[in-house]
């Protein structure tokens, strides 16, 4: 399947399973009549693959090469450990680790989670959907303080309300799989073709 095949797919579920119209109140404190629920998808399982290949893509585009890829919980969870496993069946290996957002009570007391050598280590932060992509950079700012060299950083859905410019302002790269107003002109066709066909 094409890279293009296996995105059209993804939005597919995207549209299908994440996008919720209401009232919502956003991690970035800001009311929306939009709310994506990333989880319901890349929890999914025939979508996990798709969110591996189609991240490792990106990091490919870029021309990076981490050595690990990882995100503050709980957004980055599902789509790390989906990254990891593909790399594999690409003929490389990117292992997962995930970003506390409190320092853990006891034992090592660290906040990044499944790797013991984080000095130098280059790596890629990823999140499922980016606001004012304030968790992305909080994760990035912690595994900049493990020692890690953040390579740029990647969101499933960006809702174009100011991460690309705060990314930029942290000094890191920013790239997205979707951007939501594509998510929204898909869900809008979808539902159109929906009222037809209750019509007929």
């Amino acid at each position: 399947m094409s890279v293009a095949s296996e995105r059209e797919q993804l939005k597919r579920l995207l549209v299908g399973r994440s996008i919720r119209r209401g009232e919502f109140r956003l991690a970035s404190g800001s009311t929306s009549n939009v709310y994506v629920d990333g989880k319901l998808t890349t929890l999914h399982a025939p979508a996990m693959p798709l969110v591996g290949r189609l991240f490792l893509d990106k990091i490919w585009q870029r021309g990076w090469k981490p050595k690990a890829i990882g995100g503050l919980v709980l957004g980055a969870d599902p789509i790390v450990s989906a990254v990891a496993r593909e790399s594999l069946e690409a003929g490389s290996s990117i292992d997962a680790f995930l970003v506390r957002k409190e320092a853990k009570k006891h034992g090592t007391q660290k906040f990044i989670e499944g790797m013991d050598e984080t000095a130098g280590a280059p790596v890629v932060i990823v999140d499922d959907v980016c606001t004012t992509g304030g968790s992305t950079v909080e994760a990035i700012d912690k595994a900049r303080n493990a020692g890690m060299t953040v390579l740029g950083a990647i969101c499933l859905v960006d809702r174009e309300e100011g991460a690309a410019e705060n990314l930029a302002r942290a000094g890191c790269a920013f790239d997205r799989v979707f951007r939501l107003t594509e998510l929204l002109e898909a869900h809008a066709s979808a539902e159109l073709v929906g009222a037809q066909a209750s019509r007929i």
